[in-house]
């Protein structure tokens, strides 16, 4: 007997109260398996999508399952919603006729409905297609429509103060949307939709943004910092005055989601002021628990290991960056920091919130290749703000211990591997031409990324690609989409991951090589993607929110099954970004 609808509808919009967008639409997806039938989990998964940014892919779904000719009204404005967002990722005149068609979808359902939603939303939709008067009209209907129900919700509340601020209205704009804010009731996925429809309006009318502060939701952090050690750099003696400071920090503003590891002194100092002030804890290990209990917090003794254990049950998830050994390899660390800190950027973007990292660094460089001071110099190099938390004594930096990794090394390298649809069907004829024309073009765009391509192979239509960077994998994994003929019949498809690997030299080709588990992954998602598309993993769309100012962008597309039993990863879709 499986879950009941609503248990499972329940947990949807639990998941999307708390931001977690993705996990809405994994539910929802888990749901559909007991009940295909199901209109509203299917509504569901769909506006979860949207919400995350996921445009095209929510269009996608709202097609296939069926749902573009509902009579449901809320099932009529999910494909409005997704018409506005296709529009507003265009440019002038087109972004002015796709909004006017938006719109009259929205409008099209407030004349059968009389609702205040698609009312509001058509009004908005008429300032961005360049018709302000109309704007005017509509707002002013919706505050007639809201006089009845005396703003006592929080969607009634917000909408009062969207049509004020198409009015101009700024002072009735605020009271309404301070009156949104006491009505909102820990909602933070409705407070980062509500944002971004108020700073669209704020963007075409010159009005001051700070307008919008009643409706700031709990940031997201990345934490980090030094662990502690007799004669080290966050020595024990300076333990409580940390705390105190780390304390005080956590206060100062509400934090809704935290991501970090726990290594003992001040990642777990972290963790524990996080979960007091009542956040989510999210943790990402770069392995094993007990390994990274040997690695990284046992040396400080057993009661360290305790409080490790504490927040270990009390975090909201654990996710661990690698499932292989440790093997003394201190990129380890750093590759599951970067996940870390990936995945907090990513979770601020769906939030529309604010991100920070938090850090207890005394300012001295890393030893070696992973370290707090690497983890405050990737942060801001993504353009994002940093708070340092200096220990109030510390030693000079030692040297690193000299023995503690021996055998072959791993390195992180981004992964492409690609295949061709059909092409099996080809003749002997067909196929020559293929080798000289397609996989010719395939070599041009391989050779203008010069020393970033560290490894290429082909065998028949297939590629296997390692680069030293997730941005150049990027950029080259859709310059190679664009790069296949547009021939009937073929198509490629092409999936990228980055991830630990060990670097060899191949004994058969004589060339440098890269062989792990990683390797394998990235194998398996190639067969599961679909023809002309290139999917990512999570590692991937984490690190390269890492990369400032790329045009790119990474869609939520779900929780995949890989091929021959690989299990089933979140998968998202590479593409340009529209603007």
């Amino acid at each position: 007997m499986g879950t009941p609808l609503e248990s499972w509808l329940d947990a949807v919009r639990d998941a999307s109260r708390r931001g977690e967008l993705l996990s809405a639409v994994d539910l929802a997806e888990q749901g559909l398996a007991e009940h295909p039938d199901d209109i509203w989990l299917k509504h569901a998964a769909v506006l979860a999508l949207a919400r995350a940014g996921a445009t095209d892919e929510a269009a996608r779904r709202f097609a296939e399952y069926g749902l573009d000719g509902s009579a449901e009204g809320d099932v009529a404005a999910l494909g409005a919603r997704i018409a506005k967002d296709l529009a507003l990722a265009e440019e002038g005149a087109a972004r002015a006729e796709l909004a006017a068609r938006a719109r009259a979808r929205y409008q099209a359902i407030f004349e059968r409905t009389g609702g205040y939603y698609p009312a509001i939303n058509a009004a908005t939709l008429s300032l961005v297609a360049q018709e302000p008067e109309r704007a005017r009209e509509l707002a002013l209907m919706v505050l007639d429509l809201l006089e009845r129900e005396e703003y006592g919700t929080y969607y009634a509340a917000a909408t009062a103060g969207e049509a004020s601020l198409l009015l101009g209205e700024q002072a009735d704009a605020r009271a309404a949307l301070e009156r949104a804010a006491v009505l909102n009731g820990g909602d933070h996925g409705a407070l980062a939709t509500t944002r971004r429809q108020l700073r669209l309006i704020c963007e075409l009318s010159g009005i001051d943004q700070g307008l919008l502060t009643p409706l700031t939701g709990p940031g997201v952090v990345h934490f980090c910092g030094h662990r502690i050690a007799a004669g080290g750099r966050f020595p024990p003696e300076v333990e409580a005055a940390v705390a105190e400071l780390i304390e005080a920090e956590v206060a100062g503003e509400p934090i809704g989601y935290a991501y970090g590891a726990l290594a003992s002194g001040s990642d777990i100092l972290w963790a524990e002021a996080l979960l007091r002030g009542g956040a989510e804890l999210h943790v990402v290990l770069p392995f094993s628990d007990d390994q990274f209990i040997d690695a990284s917090v046992a040396a400080a003794g057993p009661a360290w290991v305790e409080r490790f254990r504490r927040c270990i049950e009390a975090a909201t998830s654990v996710r661990y960056a690698t499932d292989g050994a440790y093997l003394g390899d201190s990129v380890l660390f750093r590759y599951g920091t970067e996940l870390a800190m990936g995945l907090a950027l990513l979770r601020a973007r769906y939030l529309d919130a604010r991100v920070r990292q938090l850090a207890v660094w005394d300012g001295g460089p890393a030893v070696g290749g992973a370290g707090t001071a690497i983890d405050v110099e990737t942060w801001r190099r993504a353009g994002a703000e940093s708070v340092v938390i200096p220990p109030p004594v510390s030693a000079p930096p030692s040297a690193p211990r000299a023995g503690g990794e021996s055998g072959p090394r791993r390195v992180v390298r981004a992964l492409l591997f690609a295949d061709t649809q059909d092409y099996s069907e080809l003749t002997d004829e067909q196929a020559a031409r293929f080798a000289e024309e397609v996989l010719g073009a395939f070599a041009r765009v391989l050779d203008r990324y010069g020393d970033a391509v560290e490894h290429r192979n082909t065998w028949g239509d297939a590629l296997y690609v390692v680069l030293t960077s997730t941005l150049a994998a990027a950029q080259c994994a859709l310059e190679l989409q664009d790069a296949m003929p547009a021939t009937d019949g073929l198509a490629l498809r092409t999936a990228a991951h980055v991830g630990p690997v060990f670097p060899i030299r191949d004994p058969v080709l004589g060339v440098r090589a890269f062989t792990g588990s990683h390797v394998s992954r990235t194998a398996r998602i190639e067969p599961v993607t679909p023809p002309g598309t290139v999917y990512v993993t999570e590692p991937f769309a984490a690190s390269l929110e890492l990369e400032p100012g790329h045009g790119l962008a990474c869609d939520y597309v779900g929780h995949m099954p890989a091929a021959k039993d690989y299990g089933r990863l979140r998968m998202y879709r590479l593409m340009r970004r529209r603007r």
